[in-house]
């Protein structure tokens, strides 16, 4: 693999926009996919907090995927050689709405390029930030961490535990993945990461024991539920991954008021926390 002391700081800095015209039909079928599909969306309305990922999506030709399906590495992104990749976090300000049949823009910064050598092998990190603007607004600043690992042992099934009793303030979603879940996420975001719905490829050649759940996947589901509690926006919007979750057994998600805001958590199966997230909700108006 690539030598931890390996420079990639001429890709720090480097700037790409990408142009989408926020159509209609990503949101139907986004709504199709995380709910029943009775939400509705006319040219202008308010997309919901992180389907901006159903838009401004890679258009990368066929020939240019890796065996992974993950777009070769060496054009925008630096050329790291982990196969593991993870996208392990963000930091999300949303300050207006992206409104639906409006040209938009997103501008893309590599902020940082960080190798780590330790003691589950070498690690590369790229922290990028996003800016999504319409007409002169800029609408969401959003903050991402993507991790790069070299390959490791298999890693087990998870045991089922019962998971422990919920607060009173607290409420909860059970989400059953399957692959025809994932399959839609991943047509939905035109990612083509093998280990979403090639089993026989997550299994033998990345050592998970089942298909993977997208991290946006867990991130947008949380926010679902958040969405379903609250009237007022969402301003601001964190998560962080901490274990992977299979479609191999159901997972519990939960959201509790907190401080003014509000904690997320997707537990896996085994009880162990797969994802945290917090969400601060804008000021109420009057």
């Amino acid at each position: 693999m690539s030598d931890p002391d390996s420079d990639f700081s001429a890709w720090i800095g480097r700037q790409d926009s990408t142009d989408d015209d926020l159509g209609l039909a990503a949101a139907l079928a986004a709504a199709a996919t995380l709910g029943d599909g009775s939400e509705s969306f006319t040219c202008g309305s308010a997309l919901p907090p992180l389907w901006h990922w159903f838009y401004f999506l890679p258009r990368v030709p066929q020939a240019g995927l890796g065996v992974d399906g993950h777009p070769q590495r060496g054009g925008f992104m630096p050329p790291i050689p982990f196969p593991r990749r993870m996208f392990a976090g963000a930091r999300l300000r949303f300050h207006s709405p992206l409104l639906l049949g409006q040209p938009a823009r997103r501008v893309t910064t590599i902020r940082d390029v960080r190798l780590k050598s330790g003691r589950s092998g070498s690690l590369a990190f790229v922290s990028l930030h996003h800016g999504y603007h319409q007409g002169d607004r800029l609408c969401i600043d959003e903050e991402q961490d993507i991790v790069y690992r070299e390959p490791g042992p298999a890693l087990p099934a998870p045991t089922v535990v019962d998971w422990p009793p919920l607060s009173a303030a607290a409420c909860a979603r059970i989400v059953t993945p399957d692959p025809r879940l994932l399959f839609r996420f991943s047509a939905l975001t035109f990612n083509a990461h093998r280990i979403h719905y090639d089993r026989p490829y997550a299994i033998e050649e990345e050592g998970y024991p089942g298909l993977v759940v997208h991290g946006p996947l867990t991130a947008v589901l949380l926010m679902e539920l958040l969405r379903r509690q609250v009237t007022r926006p969402v301003q601001e919007y964190s998560f962080r991954g901490l274990a992977p979750l299979f479609d191999l057994a159901p997972f519990r998600l939960v959201c509790t008021p907190e401080d003014g805001g509000y904690a997320l958590a997707a537990q896996g199966p085994d009880g162990r926390l797969a994802m945290s997230a917090r969400a601060v909700l804008a000021e109420a108006v009057g």
